[in-house]
């Protein structure tokens, strides 16, 4: 199955009340769990690649990976931009077969996020590519930018969707991007607020250290899709560290992958059936 954009999966998910999983992806293993565990939960998924990550692998790459596995496993997934950083990555990554951007203006003023937010929204509608913006500032650190952030005004929201035409916006509402330093104080009132004024799917980064009642409770009051990235990278990382103290001697690259993609799976299953309310 070829890819496909989030318009359709993040507007059926407004609609009927569940969230859509997110997940961040650095190489191919991390591609085959996420969608392996797609295709065991008969799940749609979103794929993501930051900045970071693509001057790792390279667009392209990512594209052909994603592509090939979804077709493979017959998998309904998109291959999403998070926080593209720059007008030129997002139209890069539109050239180069993703169906889904981020320009993430969150750092810049009100008026510049929005001035760029529409010059993507323009350079991408003809192609009926969704994009996703921020307003407000999640806090912790996302690639190399770092941010104490700052929460989304419900009345800016509502200026900000309709001056931009973007097609889902994620909202700062007391997450971070990272390890939480301490436990998270949510709040959701405001997130019910901007759900009210907003008429389009709405976006929950930062969700990895939330517990399943936290992001459940969040998809409830109108997130439609919620990101994960650190704990995908813990449990790559610990299925490797665990099969080296298991098998010191393991020298086979593929090894440590197939160790990656067991972990790596397990969680994404777990988030798929905690956003969708199974």
């Amino acid at each position: 199955m070829a890819l496909v954009t989030t318009r359709e999966m993040l507007e059926n998910a407004r609609r009927n009340g569940y969230g859509v999983g997110a997940f961040n992806v650095e190489n191919m293993e991390m591609i085959k769990a996420v969608l392996r565990a797609a295709k065991e939960m008969e799940a749609e998924v979103i794929l993501q690649t930051t900045p970071s990550t693509i001057r790792y692998g390279e667009l392209s790459s990512f594209t052909a990976m994603a592509s090939a596995e979804a077709e493979r496993l017959k998998v309904q997934a998109a291959l999403h931009l998070d926080h593209g950083d720059s007008f030129s990555l997002a139209s890069q990554a539109l050239r180069q077969g993703y169906t889904s951007l981020m320009i993430d203006g969150s750092g810049l003023s009100f008026e510049e996020n929005v001035k760029i937010t529409r010059r993507v929204v323009e350079m991408a509608s003809p192609n009926q590519i969704p994009v996703e913006a921020e307003l407000g500032t999640v806090g912790g650190k996302e690639d190399d930018r770092e941010s104490r952030g700052g929460l989304t005004d419900p009345t800016e929201a509502s200026v900000f969707v309709s001056q931009t035409g973007v097609d889902s916006l994620a909202v700062a509402i007391g997450t971070a991007h990272g390890f939480y330093q301490s436990a998270p104080k949510l709040d959701l009132d405001r997130l019910e607020a901007i759900q009210k004024v907003v008429e389009i799917p709405l976006v929950l980064h930062g969700a990895s250290g939330l517990s399943d009642q936290e992001v459940q409770e969040c998809v409830r009051r109108g997130i439609c899709k919620v990101n994960f990235a650190t704990e995908l990278r813990v449990a790559y990382t610990d299925g490797v560290k665990e099969l080296l103290r298991e098998k010191p001697s393991a020298y086979d690259p593929k090894a440590y992958g197939e160790a990656g993609i067991r972990r790596v799976r397990e969680v994404v299953k777990r988030k798929i059936q905690i956003c969708s309310g199974r």
